[in-house]
């Protein structure tokens, strides 16, 4: 069983930054693709970025390109969103998530075997 919990969460203005932190209790860490999704209110969960077990390779929602950065300490056991340039409509609640199977970026929430309780990111206008 992994545990993941996030940090870093907050509310910012417009085009400021925040970086988000996942840190996991499982020493196999490593062995996990991991991902970011977020949930705004009235809105289904959706991808934001996923990065390889290794950190070599990372992919990202078209919304999240160019802005943000995902990466990971294996030896801290911690994955990280850094997040630029934030917008309002990047509001919402941010959870990390673990994937342990065969998918080398899984990008859908189905394929994830454990989620963190999730960190609350707030953009003012």
């Amino acid at each position: 069983q992994v545990q993941l919990v996030e940090s870093g969460g907050g509310m910012v203005q417009a085009g400021g930054s925040l970086r988000l932190s996942c840190a996991a209790s499982e020493r196999t860490f490593k062995k996990y693709a991991m991902g970011w999704f977020r949930q705004a209110p009235g809105r289904k969960r959706e991808f934001v970025a996923v990065i390889n077990w290794s950190g070599g390779s990372a992919t990202y929602a078209d919304s999240a390109k160019g802005r943000f950065a995902i990466s990971r300490d294996n030896a801290k056991n911690t994955v990280y969103l850094q997040m630029n340039s934030l917008k309002p409509e990047d509001t919402a609640l941010y959870y990390c998530a673990a994937s342990g199977g065969d998918t080398f970026l899984p990008v859908v929430m189905r394929l994830y075997d454990y989620w963190g309780q999730g960190t609350q990111v707030t953009v003012s206008s």
